[in-house]
């Protein structure tokens, strides 16, 4: 059984880490790169960095930052944010990604996905995807940081990026984000019976039992959170106690005892 993953993720603006609620009201978290090192000293599994900002103000994530984050991490980590070419994952990666996050440019140019997985592996292309269910329960994918709606239904374009190359999927709840209520399950349980590579539950964890939910009941092979843990209200250590105990296969690394 393959382990559960945690995944810390940091939302950057301005070369700071943020956090808000449903994409909106965001507020200073820290310094991203001392963040990440905190994480991972705890036992993050992997790390991932999105530049929320970068396509909405048409500014491409920042290298300098990653290389800085490259120099203090000894574990995988995934960058994101104004990512529109395969010049752009080239510089990343060569200035220490593992992996790479596309969203908006993905969206509009799908064919990138395609240009990516063939130049780089599918391994280290992630297709992050930010939906909102709409009344009529549709579940529509937004873009720009959540700005924009867009005409392409969540589930179709899941599928759609994996059978382009997408080596993983990071899907995000935009009605749970932030709220501290759980993930998004009945969605993700359909996006995790759908595709054949790992999805990584986000938006919406509060509590272990959150966590627990998105690996039991949506067949998640990782979780994301930001405030939970930015706050301090979840150290790393105490959740993968809890899910050790309950079965789940974590990778051990630093527990709290």
């Amino acid at each position: 059984m393959l382990t559960f993953r945690i995944i810390p993720c940091l939302d950057v603006r301005d070369g700071r880490t943020v956090k808000g609620v449903n994409f909106v009201d965001l507020a200073d978290a820290g310094d991203p790169v001392e963040l990440g090192a905190f994480y991972a000293a705890q036992g993050a599994d992997e790390l991932v960095y999105l530049d929320i900002t970068a396509t909405h103000e048409k500014r491409k994530t920042l290298v300098a930052l990653v290389e800085k984050v490259a120099a203090t991490l000894n574990i995988p980590f995934t960058v994101g944010g104004g990512i529109g070419s395969a010049e752009d994952v080239e510089a990343l990666l060569r200035a220490g990604a593992d992996k790479i996050s596309v969203n908006s440019s993905a969206v509009y140019n799908p064919a990138l996905i395609d240009e990516l997985a063939w130049r780089f592996g599918s391994q280290c292309v992630v297709l992050a995807v930010d939906a909102r269910q709409e009344k009529d329960g549709t579940w529509r994918v937004y873009t720009h940081g959540g700005r924009k709606a867009t005409d392409k239904e969540l589930f179709s374009w899941v599928r759609e990026g994996v059978d382009r190359g997408a080596g993983e999927i990071l899907f995000t709840s935009m009605d749970h984000d932030g709220t501290r209520q759980g993930y998004a399950l009945e969605a993700l349980r359909r996006i995790t019976e759908s595709v054949d590579v790992p999805v990584i539950a986000s938006g919406g964890a509060g509590k272990p039992e959150d966590f627990l939910d998105a690996r039991e009941k949506g067949h998640a092979a990782a979780a994301l959170a930001a405030g939970l843990f930015h706050y301090k209200e979840l150290s790393i250590p105490e959740l993968k106690e809890y899910l050790a105990a309950k079965g789940v296969p974590v990778r051990r690394g630093m527990m709290k005892r």
